[in-house]
């Protein structure tokens, strides 16, 4: 269809009209363009969008297999190709999630603070409640670490703890100092099972852009990672985000709308996000684990060994947090 077909099938919405223009913008002025599928409702949305267009032909998609996904995204996946007429590539890790655990050690909390805590580790770092200049002393080689630890990045404008502290994280440096972690920890499964996979992809096929579905409404890392819908890279492959502005009604209303059918971890298992299954950083895990108990217990079985240690790390924080809180409301 063209894109005056498209608008005028299009809802009546605002945000949905906009990206239905600077889409069709983006596909007149690139020439290979990729589109990472994740299987998640974001990702219906991006693909969906995509496929209106009479040249939807020159846009590659991908799905990043990390080696550790629900049956029912991979079912989707299926489900997709063959509501389109098109075919998603499976790109696998270089290395699978269960072997970077393995290998370098297991995530914990989010990606930064499993960042911080493997340089601290690498440096046999005792989790000493001491000033930065005592502890730059004992652990010259690990100066951005420290500063983490220490509280040392400026506060936010408006008095807010900043990101890059460990502050930032209630009583986690309380609780770090009373329970030092006895497992090693890392990021390195994101970095391996996902980012460098999709790097190298995107230079081995030379793309000059990559769409994926990232909202700004979902907040997180995502919220302040990215400014607007579009990035311009020095590298020749620019980025676009074309449901960056969608609020959650938005969703809806485009769901609706065009019948989109989303995997079964949402209508049946009862998740609200999809992602890499079992992991850590997600503040839904326990829910995440009990849908994956009920419908695919065998992957339960591997992301319980697979996130052990983990798993009972951020259980027994978030029970440190709750008893701390409880005495802070006391006076204690």
């Amino acid at each position: 269809m063209n894109l005056n077909e498209i608008l005028d099938l299009a809802p009546k919405n605002e945000l949905i009209g906009d990206s239905i223009i600077i889409t069709y913008s983006k596909l007149q002025r690139y020439k290979k363009i990729l589109c990472s599928v994740s299987g998640g409702s974001d990702s219906d949305i991006l693909l969906d969008l995509c496929q209106k267009y009479d040249n939807a032909d020159k846009i590659t998609y991908v799905f990043f297999d990390t080696g550790l996904e629900f049956t029912a995204t991979k079912e989707h996946l299926e489900y997709l190709e063959h509501r389109y007429g098109i075919e998603i590539q499976r790109i696998k890790a270089i290395k699978p999630v269960p072997l970077c655990c393995k290998k370098y050690g297991q995530p914990f909390l989010s990606k930064q603070v499993s960042e911080w805590i493997e340089r601290l580790q690498r440096h046999n770092f005792q989790w000493e409640d001491e000033t930065f200049d005592v502890l730059t002393q004992r652990y010259p080689q690990c100066r951005a670490a420290l500063r983490w630890w220490c509280n040392d990045f400026e506060r936010r404008t408006e008095g807010r703890e900043s990101s890059f502290n460990i502050g930032y994280n209630q009583y986690l440096k309380e609780f770090m100092i009373e329970n030092p972690p006895e497992f090693r920890v890392s990021n390195k499964c994101c970095h391996y099972a996902k980012k460098l996979v999709a790097k190298h992809y995107k230079e081995q096929e030379r793309f000059d852009l990559n769409m994926y579905g990232v909202r700004k409404a979902e907040g997180g890392a995502r919220k302040s990672a990215y400014k607007t819908c579009f990035s311009s890279n020095e590298d020749g492959c620019d980025e676009y985000r074309p449901i960056f502005w969608y609020l959650s009604d938005t969703k809806n209303v485009y769901q609706e709308h065009y019948h989109i059918v989303n995997s079964r971890c949402y209508s049946e298992y009862g998740l609200k996000r999809t992602g890499c299954a079992g992991c850590p950083y997600s503040k839904n895990f326990e829910e995440e684990l009990e849908a994956m108990q009920q419908h695919e217990p065998q992957l339960y079985k591997a992301v319980n060994n697979i996130f052990s240690d983990s798993y009972k790390y951020t259980r027994k924080y978030l029970n440190f947090v709750k008893t701390m809180k409880k005495k802070k409301a006391k006076g204690e």
